[in-house]
């Protein structure tokens, strides 16, 4: 299993409204930069990614699965991105806010810090298992 973490402004798409979408999931579509889309791409079924508002509030809010991997994304009418379906796992117990996460030194390496731009990106293990416990769960 691989780790993840996935931006989504909250007033586009929220942790609330993956909530709704139930067992079933969501399509996470809309991504238009090539290594966001790359990243899609690598995902398989049954890995992990943490949901993360951006934008409004700048934090880890929760974690998703995926549950179908790369197919086209039907909000790309070049067809040269992807989409993945993901559903709800579990919100943080604390959510875990951008300016938390760099004060971190084993953190520092993470995309999310070096490319504040990028949308999707890899969480190795061990910064995993730090923000999981940044997240109390």
């Amino acid at each position: 299993m691989q780790y993840w973490l996935m931006k989504s402004e909250p007033d586009v798409w929220s942790i609330d409204q993956q909530i709704k979408a139930g067992s079933k999931g969501a399509a996470w579509d809309g991504v238009r930069n090539y290594q966001a889309a790359k990243n899609l791409r690598s995902m398989k079924i049954g890995d992990q990614c943490f949901f993360y508002h951006s934008n409004i509030g700048k934090e880890i809010v929760g974690v998703v699965e995926i549950i179908r991997e790369a197919y086209k994304d039907k909000t790309d009418k070049t067809g040269r991105f992807v989409a993945v379906t993901v559903k709800f796992l579990r919100k943080l117990n604390k959510p875990i806010g951008l300016e938390d996460i760099k004060k971190i030194k084993e953190l520092s390496h993470l995309s999310l810090i070096k490319q504040s731009r990028l949308s999707v990106m890899p969480i190795d293990s061990k910064s995993w298992k730090i923000l999981n416990k940044m997240g109390k769960i």
